[in-house]
């Protein structure tokens, strides 16, 4: 999988090629978007019922995708289970910057409440990584902005856009800022980081 996105593939197709053990030219539209929605799920716990319901396919056909996906990638598997057995010895996650989740859940005997912190220790360290991940980026942007002495202003942030009122004659620059922050918040990273930027009268325009 970190192959595939240091090569620029669509991960979901990606996926979906070794999922269904086929060659990418031949991944058809229904193989990526289940391929899609497991890559999105399988973080959340989701299970074969889960994914019947979600692609309105039988339970055996989702439950194949599953069990495939945990072959074909299995240090995703590790990650998960090495998670859960983590936070159940510490009582708690933490995110690449070592930023912590505490679980008090997670040793319960109640199957429904301990599932649920479960899922949570898989998830957080990805999420939570992500969120520290765009806020280093706001910090040096900030600095950046102060320090160049810009009028352009970093408005807000949504989910994983950042919003700017950004002066004419300042394009250029915000631009190459916004750019190289959002790539090298976490220089650390295996995989390389992606970003769009879109400019408009307004956000709307934006996108």
């Amino acid at each position: 999988m970190i192959e595939a996105f240091q090569q620029g593939l669509d991960i979901h197709a990606a996926t979906a090629a070794k999922v269904y053990n086929v060659y990418l030219e031949e991944v058809t539209s229904d193989m990526r978007r289940n391929a899609k929605m497991v890559n999105f799920g399988i973080i959340y716990g989701i299970s074969a019922f889960g994914l019947s319901e979600r692609l309105n396919i039988p339970r055996k056909e989702a439950a194949a995708i599953i069990e495939n996906y945990f072959q074909k990638y299995p240090g995703i598997k590790t990650y998960m289970d090495d998670s859960i057995e983590l936070a159940k010895e510490k009582g708690y996650v933490e995110t690449i910057m070592g930023r912590r989740r505490y679980l008090r859940d997670i040793n319960s005997s109640n199957h429904t409440v301990r599932g649920f912190a479960e899922r949570n220790a898989i998830n957080a360290p990805i999420q939570g990584s992500a969120a520290d991940m765009i806020k280093i980026a706001m910090i040096n942007i900030h600095n950046d902005f102060k320090t160049q002495n810009l009028k352009s202003k970093m408005l807000l942030q949504v989910h994983d856009e950042l919003v700017f009122d950004v002066w004419h004659e300042e394009m250029d620059v915000v631009k190459h800022i916004v750019s190289h922050r959002m790539k090298t918040a976490m220089p650390t990273m295996k995989v390389p980081m992606e970003i769009g930027l879109g400019t408009g009268h307004n956000w709307l325009e934006a996108h």
